[in-house]
């Protein structure tokens, strides 16, 4: 009998699912803060263009590259929401921002080469490098400044075999939004190298702190970076698959060519969805923004009043990494708090080996549900 690939054998499921298929056979009253995904619902102004757009026959397909519209629309909210240049024709739609990873790893790791990413970090990174039958290096970054992005740990990190470097902002999982000078340094470095940097940004548009920038914005070498985005997070349409790599024309129309033989292109639908979402009335998506900054300051001020309990301060996306103060396997501590207390937590160590004991917490639901988790893990810790 056949046997799978050696790459596909080495990829592994993430912790995340794992704790939410546990969630799924469980009985109960479930606080469900492990999987992140917005609790809204797309707009109405979103649902009905795309449903205008099927019932006037915009159900076949388009270029590989994507509609032309959709295209432009993407590089317009680059421009005006985060300083990010790209004409149109260096823009691809793809299937969610997961396939844009994908893709640009594909692009830029070549067999053999390496996938640098800051630690902690989110655990698909390691399985695109896999399955690009690269080598996935995790550079850890220190707990003592709530893993703040250090360029020089990355730097120091880089070497001939360095193909990409994965800089994720606001990161997932642990909120916080990269130094503009860190990412820079990377960056430039990364031009000395020959490599690129992939630009994750796909919770850039839910960033709390200080001015939204894309990492292209900043440095002087943006045909280095190739930039990720997604209508999943900001929009609340994680169920549309619609995002989108922009960077370097030569490097776009190479993977423009590669997706005749992968997804073709986009949802004709979901295009015109993302049409309506990025240029539309912006109201809806403000007043999410809003509930998730509330969200936030609701964590911080928690997370401070539980004894032993801390996490950095969320500056985007919607994450708390809590250190739990206890000396045991995160992967044990959250199935124990989702067996004894009813609340679904992702562990640690799902994110890379730079802090397996910690736990990550999605705020991407209502208040009241975010304190009644709260109460379950504190009652939870106590009790450990």
């Amino acid at each position: 009998m056949p046997t799978p690939t050696d790459r596909v054998r080495r990829a592994e499921r993430s912790r995340i699912r794992v704790m939410f298929d546990l969630a799924q056979r469980h009985d109960g009253d479930l606080v469900r803060l492990e999987v992140g995904e917005p609790d809204f619902d797309t707009p109405e102004h979103v649902i009905d263009a795309a449903a205008s757009a099927a019932r006037d026959g915009a159900t076949h397909y388009t270029s590989n590259a994507g509609l032309p519209e959709c295209r432009r629309a993407i590089s317009d909210t680059l421009a005006a929401e985060y300083g990010v240049e790209h004409d149109p024709d260096e823009v691809v739609v793809t299937v969610g921002g997961m396939e844009a990873l994908h893709l640009a790893t594909l692009a830029t790791v070549s067999p053999g080469e390496e996938l640098l990413v800051p630690g902690p970090t989110w655990p698909n990174y390691e399985t695109q490098a896999t399955l690009a039958d690269g080598t996935f290096r995790e550079v850890p970054m220190p707990a003592e400044t709530g893993f703040a992005l250090d360029a020089d740990r990355v730097i120091d990190a880089m070497s001939d075999d360095t193909a990409a470097v994965v800089l994720t902002t606001p990161s997932n999982p642990t909120g916080r939004v990269f130094d503009p000078d860190e990412c820079r340094a990377v960056v430039e470095a990364a031009a000395d190298n020959d490599a690129y940097v992939i630009a994750d940004e796909v919770y850039l548009g839910l960033t709390y702190d200080g001015p939204a920038r894309g990492i292209a914005a900043y440095t002087g070498h943006p045909d280095h970076v190739l930039t990720v985005g997604s209508c999943s997070k900001r929009y609340a349409m994680t169920g549309w698959r619609l995002g989108w790599l922009a960077g370097d024309r030569e490097v776009i129309d190479e993977v423009t060519t590669v997706r005749e033989s992968t997804t073709a292109c986009a949802s004709s639908v979901a295009q015109h969805a993302a049409i309506a979402a990025l240029t539309g009335p912006q109201e809806p998506f403000e007043e999410m923004y809003e509930a998730f900054e509330e969200r936030r300051d609701l964590v911080v001020d928690r997370v401070a009043d539980i004894d032993g309990l801390s996490c950095p301060r969320p500056e985007g996306a919607f994450y708390a990494f809590l250190d739990p103060g206890i000396d045991a396997p995160a992967i044990d501590i959250a199935k124990y708090l989702l067996r004894e207390h009813g609340v679904v937590l992702a562990p640690g160590d799902g994110f890379g080996d730079t802090a397996p004991g910690r736990l990550r917490l999605s705020f991407a639901n209502s208040v009241d549900r975010l304190h009644e988790g709260f109460d379950r893990i504190e009652a939870g810790l106590a009790e450990y």
